[in-house]
């Protein structure tokens, strides 16, 4: 008797395992076969740059006598198609150029660690091949610390800076290890593509058009932890302390547009009103919204811009 259920017991478990393995394999595979699929469906957009050898994405819009300069969040998959509601807004009235970095959108990907310092001067040289001298920079998230790196190493170029829920050095929370090895292992598996797949409601995109909404699922999948992504990721505390001696020049505009009611991080407003404490022309605004404002706020953050750089003029 007992040995019967010993079998029994046995092939239930081996039925398992292989049903396991089977989903696995089929995870897998689907995510080879897609991969592959969604290489012809992504359309190109803007312009190729030569820097360092490879190609940096860059798209450019408006004919403005200012030139603003967009640089997007960590891990944004499409800036260009992300930044679009924002671009809309300002392109009657300036140049708007935005920068993907390499890793993101349909640029190259470098085989230079993401430093700080590696990813201000590459921004850096693109602009210098599209001879663009003088501009305002406008940064999401993270790029408040390329952004503070940047306008302390270029002062002569930067006009203003624009921060859009911008990071600041001083914020904290990014001393923990960053898991990698676990990143890796969910886009090689397919299981990243799974999730996605499961909750489509995750995609991160701005209110677009159906089209553009595949463009940026297509943009995420191919781009969410690529190798550059995951060393921007693994050099968090590096670069937020490299930054972190260091202040906006005091004759430099800044204009920090922030979320009212950031619950992650404690002091948010606090933090950007003391990065502005010494600014000759320094201002905190605060709108109802989420940390991608520009998804939302474009008009807001448009008009809002505009008027502070009449009034510094």
């Amino acid at each position: 008797m007992m040995k019967k259920i010993t079998i029994i017991i046995l092939k239930i478990l081996g039925a398992i395992v292989i049903a396991l393995a089977l989903f696995i394999a089929t995870v897998y595979f689907v995510n080879v076969f897609s991969n592959k699929s969604e290489e012809g469906k992504i359309k190109p957009y803007g312009q190729s740059v030569a820097v360092d050898g490879k190609n940096m994405n860059v798209l450019i819009q408006g004919k403005g006598e200012e030139t603003v300069v967009l640089l997007p969040g960590y891990g944004t998959p499409a800036p260009a198609l992300d930044f679009k509601p924002l671009i809309d807004e300002l392109s009657p009235f300036y140049k708007v150029v935005v920068i993907e970095p390499f890793g993101y959108g349909l640029s190259d990907v470098s085989e230079k660690e993401r430093t700080i310092d590696n990813m201000v001067s590459e921004i850096h040289e693109a602009l210098q091949q599209l001879n663009i001298t003088h501009y305002t920079l406008m940064g999401h998230s993270i790029s408040g610390i390329y952004g503070l790196d940047y306008v302390n190493k270029y002062p002569n170029e930067v006009n203003a800076f624009v921060g859009i829920d911008s990071s600041v050095p001083t914020q904290g929370g990014n001393d923990g290890p960053f898991p990698t090895e676990t990143y890796k292992l969910l886009k090689k598996s397919g299981f990243y593509r799974l999730l996605m797949k499961l909750a489509p409601d995750q995609l991160i995109a701005p209110d677009v058009d159906d089209d553009t909404r595949e463009q940026i699922r297509m943009l995420s999948l191919k781009n969410t932890f690529n190798p550059n992504n995951l060393s921007e990721g693994e050099n968090f505390g590096p670069n937020f302390k490299a930054a972190e001696d260091l202040t906006f020049p005091k004759d430099l505009p800044v204009i920090f547009f922030l979320q009212a009611n950031d619950t992650e991080t404690e002091g948010w407003i606090p933090l950007h009103e003391e990065q502005v404490k010494n600014s000759v022309h320094g201002k905190v605004m605060t709108f109802e919204g989420g940390h991608y404002l520009h998804h939302t706020r474009s008009k807001e953050i448009t008009e809002n811009f505009r008027k502070f750089m009449n009034e510094v003029k």
